[in-house]
């Protein structure tokens, strides 16, 4: 009954997470979002395939067999979420960069908190905690936002003609 449960509810994150997406490149500028969209992506899975590895967290119930990390997470919903994050940060200061980073890992982590003692979507072993997944949240929020921020001052000078 249970890994029912925990199966519908990962159908349930990947609609949602599908429906999220298709939303936020609707709003401009579609490019930068769709960037910020695979760094994260590319970020999330790398870091989770190396927790995974040192058996710091496994996922015992995965809606794709065949990955060991959480792919949903990684690659659809902790993008998307940091994708509006980037939107919600997009003129703020550095101050208000920071703080706005606590409107989405706050919740993300107090689920990721329930999931973990409440169903068999993903489990903490050998020493990790929560707080370790709050400040990878964190980090990897503040890594996407500079790095966008790089992408958008980087040097627009057109490149002269081959001919």
């Amino acid at each position: 009954m249970t890994q029912r449960f925990e199966k519908f509810t990962l159908r349930f994150l990947l609609v949602l997470g599908l429906i999220m997406f298709i939303n936020l490149i609707k709003k401009p500028p579609t490019k930068d979002w769709l960037l910020i969209f695979l760094f994260k992506g590319f970020i999330s899975s790398i870091l989770d395939k190396i927790i995974v590895t040192k058996n710091k967290i496994v996922y015992p119930v995965k809606l794709f067999k065949s990955f060991d990390i959480s792919f949903i997470f990684d690659y659809l919903l902790f993008p998307v979420v940091c994708v509006y994050y980037n939107q919600v940060t997009k003129t703020s200061s550095f101050f208000w960069i920071v703080i706005k980073i606590f409107y989405f890992s706050i919740p993300m982590t107090l689920l990721e908190y329930f999931f973990e003692k409440r169903t068999n979507l993903i489990k903490f072993k050998r020493g990790w905690h929560i707080y370790h997944s709050f400040i990878t949240v964190n980090v990897t929020f503040l890594i996407s936002r500079a790095f966008i921020a790089v992408v958008r001052n980087a040097d627009n000078t057109k490149v002269g003609s081959n001919g």
